[in-house]
């Protein structure tokens, strides 16, 4: 069995997105940063923005949008981002983002997301966080593939980001329940299905479309306190703050929350290496679908890197569109 070397950088969990981007020239580079509204997501487009991209804010409340827009511009010298609205929850506004859409894409952030505290679902039915996190992030990128194609002709390849958690390491991907419609629901596993799937995506979406300079990776941004918290159930909350208490985590600024994001957005070692899961500015080291997540805070587990469960869950989230 031949062992892989894993990638690193130069940079830790306390490296800040201003550090990743120190010397960096984004000019002439489009971004689009979804959720880029609140968060982490703010701080990303803000940091791509001051190295000189053009940035879309892909958000749900365009009104909150507009707002970091104004934020960014007195921040940056007057360079505003473009907002455009997107709920990766209604396939109608994904299909207008992506049909409105012109010229080439260079860098896709997959990095809006929700946390629910009780069962919710689309209506279509789907389960709410696998639909938002999971399916909205696949239709927006496979509708944007010919412009990222455009984007890694005219640059010499594209990138996108698709931010997990470790909170992915409590569940894979249940094919026979993707929705919760026989097993008792837990926000906490649908919400960790959703992360898996968001690994899982960077795996498939880099083996279709590396031949068309499309790479993907997926990031773990660690332990932010965001607005992404704010639907946790109190188990959550008392998991975070044992996990706090023994040393599992520490909670992390904004700045270095976003800054593996970037990593994997404009690092030279991931710029034709894709289909790795990102943690600290490194890609994570493997471990076994059993690992206990208190022992192995900074790993990724097997069954969010498997080619197998990837391509299936492709196949699976494609039909589930085209419905």
């Amino acid at each position: 069995m031949v062992t892989r070397t894993r990638i690193t950088t130069p940079f830790t969990a306390s490296s800040a997105a201003d550090e990743v981007l120190r010397g960096v020239d984004l000019a002439g580079l489009r971004a689009i940063v979804t959720g880029g509204s609140s968060g982490l997501g703010v701080e990303t487009a803000r940091a791509l923005v001051s190295a000189g991209a053009e940035v879309t804010l892909a958000v749900r409340n365009p009104t909150a949008g507009d707002a970091v827009a104004e934020g960014i511009a007195k921040s940056t010298g007057g360079i505003r981002p473009r907002v455009v609205p997107l709920d990766l929850a209604d396939r109608a506004t994904v299909t207008r983002f992506v049909d409105a859409w012109e010229g080439p894409l260079h860098l896709l952030v997959n990095n809006a997301g929700v946390v629910t505290g009780g069962l919710e679902r689309t209506r279509e039915g789907w389960e709410l966080q696998f639909a938002t996190n999971h399916l909205g992030h696949f239709a927006l990128a496979t509708g944007l593939h010919d412009a990222l194609a455009r984007g890694a002709a005219d640059r010499g390849g594209a990138r996108i980001v698709s931010v997990s958690s470790t909170a992915h390491m409590r569940s894979g991907i249940d094919f026979d329940d993707l929705h919760f419609e026989r097993r008792g629901y837990d926000p906490q596993i649908a919400y960790a299905q959703s992360k898996t799937a968001n690994s899982l995506f960077a795996v498939e979406a880099t083996r279709l479309w590396a031949s068309d300079g499309i790479i993907a990776n997926a990031v773990n941004p660690g332990g932010v306190a965001t607005g992404l918290q704010r639907n946790f159930t109190a188990q959550q909350k008392a998991s975070l703050d044992a996990a706090e208490a023994a040393g599992v985590f520490t909670y992390k600024t904004v700045g270095q929350g976003a800054a593996t994001s970037l990593v994997a957005a404009v690092a030279p070692q991931f710029a034709h290496s894709g289909g790795h899961y990102l943690d600290d500015g490194q890609e994570a080291y493997t471990v076994p679908n059993d690992a206990d997540l208190a022992q192995h805070p900074h790993g990724v587990k097997e069954w969010a890197l498997d080619p197998g469960t990837a391509e299936r869950l492709w196949t699976v989230s494609a039909e589930l569109l085209r419905v």
